[in-house]
């Protein structure tokens, strides 16, 4: 088929006119031009084309979010938690009502088809509602010593200003998965988006201001350097967290330079999550899994399913089922009709995803399915793939693909198997597929990951610890515990005579 520019809904357009992108440093409750006026397009997926042209920050901007935070923070801190939770009751609602408009502009931006934008409205928003509750949960302790004497009472006080640094893939959940809990905690925050999807989080931005968040507590500031503006925050004595999801190799940097002031780090970084399925499984869940795993997206999600495990006596039959679904998948832009899959987010990111499927195939691994993409030379899109005859050191199983390419293994040994699945330095996510719940429960609890899906393609959750462990990161996401991230720890020590 033949690609046409994508005809886009007025709705977004207009969304995109009312956020004022050249002034859209949002600092203090309004937008701002950048100092210097410069400014950086966001382009179109799907047709390379510039959707907006954005103001580009730098360090006067970075800085002047930061004194609008810090200002800000003594009143936001004292305000009742109730007052706060109803704020974020309200962000959740107003988000809820427009999504079909946000859902069009994270399409445009991002390039993901419009299934899956509205999918994520809906997870965005959950992040305002569930940490509305949370809110109010306060809880401490309060008892005597052992030595007797003394009265302790254990708190949780805001940790301060936060700096919170999202990615493209997810530009409406990354940053209310940050922003929610901050606020929730009493924290203000500066928040800069990923250059390729600014949009959205300026859209959030409005939405927290209608709800009623007071101005200064959630600043913006997007830009095309992003070592520039979050080196100026890690050196600023009055940002006490740092708050990174995105790749390993920036997380490594970016804890390297947090060192030097011990400011508080969560780090959610890269994944290379493994998909297990063993021959009692249920092949037709196992297949419906996989498609959400690994496609959701585009493949591009640091939990999609990177690397295949199919027990050899099912192999023949899991590929074949497999690949017809994959075939079946229709490619486009988010506006066409009926499209299930969209682009890559940029030629950089095609390419990088075309280099690793060149590599396998050089070292003997096959293309056997293959959905069909736009033709023409408009828009970052490759087809959904399906590889079989991978060797289990292929450097395609040791990188994280961040495409729609799933490598397949054969395994007859379980032993061996889990080996090869935690031979990475990555531990974010995986997936089991087994008709034992024991025996998927006992190799879920043998994979070095944070989050295993069992029986099931999907494991993310507002109402659960998003993370993971080795060097996938550090803390943890949704959740109370996403909540104790903004949060430190304070005890009272009371004379009791």
């Amino acid at each position: 088929m033949t690609i046409t520019a994508p005809t886009v809904p007025a709705r977004v357009a207009g969304l995109v006119a009312e956020l004022d992108a050249v002034r859209g440093v949002w600092i203090g409750g309004t937008g701002r031009a950048a100092t210097d006026g410069t400014t950086f397009a966001v382009d179109d997926p799907a047709t390379g084309e510039s959707i907006a042209a954005v103001a580009d920050a730098g360090t006067p901007e970075a800085v002047a979010a930061v004194d609008s935070a810090a200002a800000a923070l003594p009143g936001w801190a004292a305000t009742p938690a109730r007052t706060r939770g109803e704020a974020l009751r309200r962000a959740y609602e107003l988000m809820v009502a427009d999504t079909e408009r946000l859902a069009a502009l994270i399409a445009w931006e991002n390039g993901k088809a419009l299934p899956d934008a509205r999918a994520e409205v809906a997870y965005a928003a959950e992040f305002f509602r569930w940490f509305a509750e949370e809110a109010v949960r306060t809880d401490g302790e309060y008892g005597p010593s052992p030595a007797g004497g003394t009265r302790t009472v254990v708190t949780h006080v805001p940790v301060g200003v936060a700096a919170l640094v999202t990615p493209w893939n997810f530009p409406a959940a990354m940053a209310t998965r940050k922003i929610a809990p901050a606020l929730a905690a009493g924290c203000t925050v500066v928040l800069k988006p990923a250059s390729e999807t600014p949009l959205t989080a300026l859209a959030v931005a409005r939405i927290l201001t209608a709800a009623g968040v007071a101005d200064g507590v959630v600043n913006v500031v997007p830009t095309s350097s992003s070592s520039t503006v979050v080196t100026s925050w890690l050196e600023d004595p009055r940002v006490r967290k740092i708050s990174f999801t995105g790749s390993t190799p920036v997380g490594r940097i970016l804890l390297r330079q947090a060192a030097d002031r011990i400011v508080n780090s969560s780090m959610e970084l890269g994944g290379n999550a493994p998909f297990v399925v063993c021959e009692d499984a249920d092949l037709g869940a196992a297949v419906r899994g996989a498609m959400v795993a690994k496609f959701r997206n585009a493949g591009q999600a640091c939990t999609a399913a990177n690397r295949f495990y199919v027990h050899a006596d099912v192999a023949d039959e899991f590929v074949a089922r497999f690949g017809a679904a994959i075939e079946a998948l229709r490619v486009g832009s988010a506006f066409a009709d009926r499209t299930e899959i969209g682009p890559l987010v940029s030629s950089k990111a095609r390419a990088g995803v075309a280099a690793l499927v060149d590599e396998a195939t050089a070292g003997g691994a096959a293309v056997t399915h293959q959905a069909r993409v736009p033709s023409g030379d408009r828009g970052w899109f490759y087809p959904p793939t399906l590889l079989t005859g991978v060797d289990a050191g292929a450097a395609i199983l040791r990188n994280e693909v961040f495409g729609p390419v799933a490598p397949v293994v054969t395994w007859t040994s379980e032993d061996e198997m889990l080996r090869w699945v935690n031979d990475t330095e990555f531990g974010l996510a995986a997936y089991v597929y087994s008709g034992s719940l024991q025996r998927a429960m006992r190799i879920a609890e043998s994979v070095e990951a944070g989050m295993v899906g069992v029986n099931r393609g999907i494991v993310s959750d507002p109402s659960t610890p998003f993370g993971g462990v080795k060097q996938s990161g550090l803390g943890r996401e949704g959740a109370r515990e996403g909540l104790r991230e903004f949060q430190e720890t304070k005890y009272l020590s009371v004379e009791w005579t």
